[in-house]
């Protein structure tokens, strides 16, 4: 059986894989945004379960969090309240229809900007966060680095597995990670097995390969200035980032985080 949207169609079970109890990723992004001078009006594009989105409501923003999924945007008015909660599509959005002032910055967290698989959809991120974003706006985003897979095979091809408990019934994935270099992208398939008979799921996904001066291009012909651009630390990061560490400046390892400004004028 094969389900391109098992996780995102379950935000449950997205929550159980994927625990974040410390609010890490919603932490890092926060302090970006204060040690950037961010203004208060924040729109976590990608929001998913709205986890991060909720934390930065809880720091005193006014957040607005988007996802395509409305199973997650659900169960982010469930159980993450605060935010408002919107359908968008990060590949080309128009928000100017919830009136009132533009947002100070756009957060786009674990990856969700690398589901631009191509230039015009990228073009169409980037466009969008320029039309939302005041000037001097803050894009805040954190990814895996393209850079690490150029002649590293340590996370591709062999399959790893994780076995956890959800609903009291024994879950396993099994993700297997491929390099299409045609297409720039990595390839995740994602096999989920459960210990209560049921048939396996296949799950399907792709992230865009970014490379660090490729994606610095894309952003100046925006009209963005990099502040950050490195490989760690942060929310996904090992070891993780903690409160009040510094960025690094390298971008060699499997995680990208930026932080970029858009131009007054």
């Amino acid at each position: 059986m094969t389900d391109g949207n098992l996780l995102t169609d379950h935000p449950a079970l997205y929550e159980a894989r994927f625990p974040d109890p410390d609010r890490l990723a919603g932490r890092w992004a926060e302090d970006c945004l204060r040690r950037h001078g961010a203004g208060p009006r924040v729109l976590d594009m990608g929001c998913g379960t709205g986890r991060d989105a909720a934390r930065l409501h809880r720091a005193g923003r006014t957040v607005t969090g988007a996802d395509l999924s409305e199973a997650m945007l659900a169960h982010a008015r469930t159980h993450h309240p605060g935010p408002a909660y919107i359908r968008a599509d990060l590949r080309g959005f128009d928000l100017r229809e919830l009136g009132g002032a533009a947002f100070d910055a756009v957060v786009c967290l674990d990856s969700s900007l690398l589901y631009c698989h191509t230039n015009d959809q990228l073009d169409g991120f980037l466009g969008s966060c320029r039309r939302a974003l005041a000037p001097g706006g803050l894009l805040v985003a954190e990814m895996r680095n393209g850079a690490y897979f150029l002649g590293r095979t340590d996370l591709l091809d062999r399959p790893s597995g994780n076995t956890f408990a959800w609903q009291g019934v024994a879950h396993r994935s099994t993700t297997t990670l491929t390099v299409d270099r045609t297409a720039q992208l990595l390839r995740r398939t994602r096999v989920w097995t459960r210990d209560d008979g049921s048939p396996p799921v296949a799950q399907h996904s792709a992230w865009r390969l970014l490379f660090p001066h490729e994606l610095r291009h894309f952003l100046t012909a925006h009209g963005f200035e990099v502040l950050e651009l490195h490989d760690g630390p942060g929310p996904r990061t090992e070891p993780p980032w903690r409160d009040g560490r510094l960025p690094g400046t390298a971008t060699d390892a499997d995680r990208l985080h930026l932080v970029a400004r858009l131009h007054t004028h």
